[in-house]
């Protein structure tokens, strides 16, 4: 009966998580502040280009792909500053809910207190971290290029304004 309490909440935490994390205030996080922003042994998200994580990211599910309500995590070409940050608070939404699945694990061995159980937590904690390593390895990226759009927009702006100025 562990076994199956066990399953049944991995497959609840999941859903309860895709609600979780829709409700957490993009507002407050920041992918340039702590803990967000990259810690200096990340360079920025060079380190894990070098562990290859560009060769199999998309290869794993991700939730935006099959729920409607949530943030895609991708910039279209004809993408604004706004949609990049948008997207770059959405690494951070998703690197908060794998950091509360992974640490939330061990109550599948509170469920099933045996060998299997114990296997069956630390499998399901350690399945969180390579989402986790997705998104601070993308995050730089979209955070840097929200920054130089907002600063195309704004040249934009400011050439409109004088082109308008100097035919008046």
């Amino acid at each position: 009966m562990g076994f199956i309490l066990s399953i049944a909440y991995i497959a609840g935490a999941g859903v309860a998580a895709h609600f979780i994390g829709e409700a957490l205030p993009r507002d407050r996080l920041d992918p340039r502040r702590p803990p967000f922003a990259p810690w200096r042994w990340e360079q920025n998200g060079r380190i894990y280009r070098a562990l290859g994580v560009h060769l199999w990211k998309d290869k794993l599910p991700d939730m935006s792909r099959i729920a409607p309500d949530m943030v895609r995590k991708a910039v279209p070409l004809t993408a604004s500053s706004a949609d990049a940050e948008r997207v770059a608070r959405e690494t951070c939404v998703a690197e908060v809910v794998h950091w509360v699945l992974m640490l939330l694990s061990f109550v599948i061995y509170l469920l099933y207190p045996r060998p299997l159980g114990a296997l069956l937590a630390v499998l399901y904690g350690l399945s969180h971290v390579p989402f986790i390593i997705i998104q601070r390895y993308n995050r730089p990226t979209l955070a840097t290029l929200a920054v130089r759009l907002k600063q195309r927009e704004e040249r934009i702006r400011n050439a409109r304004t004088d082109t308008l100025g100097k035919h008046r």
